[in-house]
């Protein structure tokens, strides 16, 4: 008894109302007419989708800078990366991995400024990061006009110039990694194998370098920069890698979304893309100040989870599309939920 108290007060009551209620919704499934098969193959598709772009919380978490609510900066790497990639011309896995490099270019440089920044706003890390984010996101929406890019696959076809609203990755990269290895079971039931190992490579790169000198390093500066600073570390430094380190992951993390989604979206579509990777990240048990790769892998699951089932399982049993809206009913809900119930713990 004393052992299963300590797994709920260490798991939380939370989580697990929302794993319950995830279960019930495959459960309940079936009885409303929705393929529990598809069902779970659209759920490990939508946790590889998004799970990099929450892993990239964890390094300005660890190093004290918060929440990076400033994810829309490593987003328009990720987006440039994309589109020169497109422009270039080149296809399959290649031109993944070139729209990747390109990014984490892009994303170093641009990482390494906002760290900068946001050294000197120390205390306001989080309002700082959500300005930058917004405005960065509207100075792109200018920039994806005037921009030298020509090819007929992205720029308007009437104009000549200025890219698309959408663009699509279809005849390039498109699910390069979901197909890479892809187990089929039936005709509904796909393991996006390449992807879940992207991923878990993803994961276990950040894991091993929080565990180096540098990793260690950030840790504590997060936990007692004043200790840190004495021992010879230097605080805006660790700071500094630990933003960049997160701007790159969301800039790859994009790029995966992207060959999976199909589409590159530009202008505002990067412009709220923070919130979600914020509420999954805090739903998976970390703080301000504190993030696991597990709050990663658990927090990405449960939210993507109930935001896969909730609107199948409703549809089909109200029989009326109401998807959207009960998409972003419950999006916005455990959003709100998140960020109320860690905004007390941190008082």
């Amino acid at each position: 008894m004393l052992k299963v108290k300590e797994f709920i007060r260490d798991f939380g009551w939370p989580r697990l109302i929302i794993f319950f209620f995830l279960v019930f919704m495959f459960i309940a499934a079936p009885f409303v007419g929705v393929r529990l098969d598809a069902s779970f193959s659209d759920v490990l598709n939508r946790f590889g989708m998004n799970a990099i772009m929450v892993l990239a919380m964890v390094p300005m978490v660890q190093s004290g800078c918060g929440l990076n609510f400033g994810l829309p900066l490593g987003i328009i790497s990720g987006l440039l990366g994309a589109t020169i990639s497109i422009q270039l011309g080149v296809t399959g896995f290649g031109g993944f991995l070139i729209a990747v490099f390109i990014a984490l270019f892009f994303a170093s440089i641009l990482g390494w400024l906002y760290g900068l920044l946001l050294n000197k706003v120390k205390g306001e890390e989080m309002t700082i990061a959500m300005y930058v984010g917004f405005a960065s996101v509207m100075f792109m929406s200018i920039m994806w006009l005037v921009l030298p890019y020509n090819s007929p696959n992205m720029v308007w076809g009437y104009a000549g110039k200025g890219l698309r609203t959408t663009i699509t990755v279809e005849g390039y990269w498109l699910r390069v990694l979901n197909n890479f290895l892809a187990i089929k079971f039936g005709e509904f039931f796909v393991i996006p194998t390449g992807l879940l190992l992207f991923v878990a490579l993803c994961v276990l790169i950040v894991y091993v370098f929080m565990r180096t000198k540098t990793g260690t390093a950030m840790t504590a500066v997060g936990s007692n920069p004043d200790f840190a600073r004495a021992s010879g570390v230097s605080v805006d430094r660790m700071r500094a890698i630990s933003v960049m380190l997160s701007t790159m992951l969301g800039a790859v993390g994009i790029i995966v979304y992207e060959q999976s989604f199909g589409f590159i979206q530009l202008y505002t579509g990067p412009l709220y893309m923070a919130f979600p990777a914020v509420a999954a990240i805090l739903i998976g048990g970390a703080s301000v100040n504190k993030a696991s790769m597990l709050n990663v892998l658990v927090g990405t699951f449960l939210f993507q989870g109930l935001l896969t089932m909730t609107p199948s399982v409703i549809n089909s049993l109200l029989q009326n599309d109401m998807s959207e809206v009960i998409r972003i009913v419950v999006s916005n809900g455990m959003i709100l939920y998140a960020l109320t119930r860690k905004t007390k713990v941190s008082k």
